[in-house]
C-alpha cells in the first residue's frame, strides 16, 4: 500500500515538473526595429504589420518620429515583419521568435516606389492626312509628271480644308503643269482654235492665258473650295482589284461619285459643280466670237468631266505601273 502511494505521487510531481517546462517554453516576446530610408533619414508614420506563420490575425502598428516600431506580447515561431509607405516601395523581413526573448530585426531601408507610366500616343487624322500628302506629292508618272490628286492608300485618311487648298496650289503651281498647258495652247494655235485670240506670239499667249485659267479655276473650285463646302475628298481612290469591268465602272463612276470626308459615297457635286463653274467664268476670257453664254458652260463643263472619266480610267489601268515608288503599297478593296 505504501509503495502505491509513493509511485502516485512520484507521477504528480513528473506531471507538473513537464507543465512547467512547457510553460517555460511559451513565454511571449517582444519584437522591435527602425525604419529609414535610402539617404539614412528616420521615416515616421510607415505602417508596421506583423504576421505569423500560425496564421493568425496580424498586428499592425506605425513607425514613431524616431522609425521605430515595437510588439509586444509576441507568441514564439516564426514571423514576417512587412513595412509600407507613401512613396516607398514596401519591404519585408522574416525571422524567429523563441520563447521569451526580444528580438531586434535588422534595420529595414526603404526604397522609393518606382511608377510605371504609360504614355499612350495617339495620332490625329489630320496628321496621318499630312503624311499621306507628302507621299501623294512624291507621286509622279515616269518620275516627272505630277500625279497627286489619286491615293492608293486602302482607307486614307480625309482632308481639311487646309490640305485641300494645298494641293490645288501644289499642282497649279508645278512646272509640269504649265508645261502640259503649253502643250494643249500650241495645239490650239495650229488648228487655229478660239480664232477670236489670233496668231503670232500675242495669240499664243491669250490661249496659253484661257487654258491655264481654265485648269487653275477648275483645279481650285473642283478639288479644293468646293470639296470644302460639301465636306468631299477631291482625290481619285485607286480601286486595283476585281474584274476589269468592275474597275472600269468605278474609274468612269468616279468622275460624277465621289467619297466624302465622312467615307460614305455620293453625288460628286464638286468635280460636276467645278466644271461648270470653269464653264461660265470662262465666258469673260474667250473671244467674244466663242461665247456663247450657256452653250459655252455647258460645253466646257462636259469636256472637264470626260477628261475627268479618261483621267480615272488611265489611272487604274496605266498610270500606276508608270509611277516609281508604289510597288510597296498595297491596293484598296474595291469601293462602293
Amino acid at each position: 500500500m505504501l509503495v502505491f502511494c509513493i509511485g502516485t505521487i512520484s507521477a504528480s510531481a513528473q506531471l507538473q515538473q513537464g507543465d512547467s517546462v512547457s510553460s517555460a517554453e511559451a513565454i511571449p516576446g517582444s519584437i522591435k526595429g527602425k525604419i529609414i530610408d535610402q539617404t539614412g533619414n528616420l521615416v515616421s508614420g510607415a505602417e508596421v504589420t506583423l504576421t505569423r506563420a500560425d496564421q493568425s490575425p496580424g498586428d499592425q502598428v506605425q513607425t514613431g518620429d524616431d522609425g521605430q516600431f515595437s510588439f509586444f506580447n509576441v507568441s514564439p515561431g516564426d514571423f514576417t515583419i512587412t513595412v509600407t509607405a507613401d512613396g516607398f516601395a514596401s519591404q519585408s523581413v522574416s525571422a524567429t521568435l523563441h520563447s521569451g526573448e526580444v528580438v531586434a530585426v535588422p534595420q529595414i531601408t526603404l526604397s522609393v516606389a518606382t511608377e510605371k507610366t504609360e504614355v499612350r500616343v495617339s495620332v490625329s487624322p489630320v496628321e496621318i492626312a499630312e503624311i499621306q500628302i507628302k507621299e501623294q506629292e512624291k507621286q509622279r508618272v515616269f518620275g516627272i509628271i505630277p500625279n497627286f490628286y489619286v491615293t492608293y492608300e486602302p482607307n486614307p485618311a480625309p482632308l481639311n480644308t487646309r490640305q485641300k487648298m494645298r494641293l490645288a496650289w501644289r499642282s497649279n503651281l508645278d512646272p509640269l503643269t504649265f508645261a502640259g498647258v503649253g502643250f494643249v495652247t500650241g495645239i490650239e494655235q495650229a488648228e487655229n482654235a478660239f480664232s477670236g485670240y489670233g496668231q503670232g506670239a500675242a495669240g499664243y499667249g491669250k490661249r496659253f492665258g484661257a487654258s491655264y485659267a481654265d485648269v487653275a479655276i477648275s483645279t481650285f473650285l473642283g478639288s479644293a473650295v468646293l470639296p470644302a463646302v460639301f465636306r468631299q475628298d477631291p482625290r481619285y481612290f485607286y480601286q486595283g482589284t476585281g474584274s476589269t469591268r468592275s474597275r472600269l465602272w468605278h474609274a468612269v463612276k468616279s468622275s460624277f461619285m465621289c467619297r466624302g470626308d465622312n467615307g460614305h459615297w455620293g453625288p460628286n457635286y464638286s468635280n460636276v459643280g467645278g466644271a461648270l463653274a470653269t464653264g461660265a467664268i470662262s465666258n469673260l476670257y474667250y473671244p467674244s466670237s466663242d461665247r456663247n453664254g450657256v452653250a459655252l458652260t455647258f460645253e466646257t463643263a462636259f469636256i472637264r468631266i470626260g477628261e475627268s472619266a479618261g483621267a480615272n480610267i488611265f489611272q487604274e489601268f496605266v498610270i500606276r505601273k508608270l509611277t516609281p515608288g508604289l510597288s510597296h503599297r498595297p491596293a484598296s478593296d474595291s469601293q462602293n
